[in-house]
């Protein structure tokens, strides 16, 4: 592990200090504050291609999206908003189970239609499988736009032992064709991803990935 103090980043307030994780001969992690993050974020390509893939990421999986205690708080607060957007078959989950529920692990997530199935908040629209929520939101029916981790997919959020966080991503099959486009269009993960950082970590964070990779890029690690 070494770190490197990175120059001041003007209007950020304050200078960054990068913490670069190794394991083995390459470089793995880095660390902005208590952030560690794959190095993958800068280095992947990747961008959503609903075209090819249909929205499977709603659909596929055995179990709902990860949720925190104060987004279980927004979608009890924001149900008549959004639930005439939902399938009968959502509601009644919702209604019997409630806008969440407790996974094997103690984690709240979404509930599914049935076990193996869908999402509750899951609708399908010309063939393409999407959020109810987010359909809500950009009609302006409701100021909650999905879960943050359906919004940052595919990086995952993890909760470390030292209470720090990790932003990691997550490798799938059914995302085959966002790697693809992405490897097209050529920009990281991270910017991407742009928005759904700055709504979870503020702007300041994602300046400070930016002087990352353009410190990495001198370092010569990615």
């Amino acid at each position: 592990m070494f770190g490197v103090c990175l120059p001041d980043g003007g209007d950020l307030g304050k200078k960054l200090y990068l913490c670069c994780i190794h394991y083995g001969k390459g470089l793995e992690m880095i660390q902005i504050d208590d952030k560690i993050i794959s190095l993958e974020l800068f280095t992947a390509r990747f961008c959503c291609d609903l075209g090819a893939c249909r929205g499977e990421c709603c659909v596929e999986g055995n179990a709902g999206a990860p949720l925190d205690a104060e987004e279980v708080v927004e979608l009890e607060n924001e149900w008549e908003h959004y639930a005439p957007y939902m399938t009968q078959e959502g509601i009644g989950v919702v209604q019997r189970l409630g806008v969440a529920v407790t996974d094997e692990e103690g984690d709240l997530t979404t509930p599914l239609v049935a076990a193996g199935a869908e999402c509750v908040y899951a609708i399908r629209e010309n063939g393409v499988t999407w959020c109810a929520i987010e359909k809500a939101w950009r009609e302006g029916r409701t100021l909650f736009r999905k879960p943050i981790s359906c919004h940052l997919y595919p990086i995952r959020l993890v909760r470390l032992s030292n209470g720090m966080t990790g932003l990691q991503y997550h490798r799938w099959e059914v995302c085959r064709a966002a790697e693809v486009l992405g490897a097209e269009r050529g920009e990281p993960l991270y910017r991407t991803l742009r928005e759904p950082i700055i709504r979870r970590f503020g702007e300041a964070f994602f300046r400070e990935m930016e002087a990352c990779e353009a410190e990495l890029r001198k370092m010569g690690e990615i």
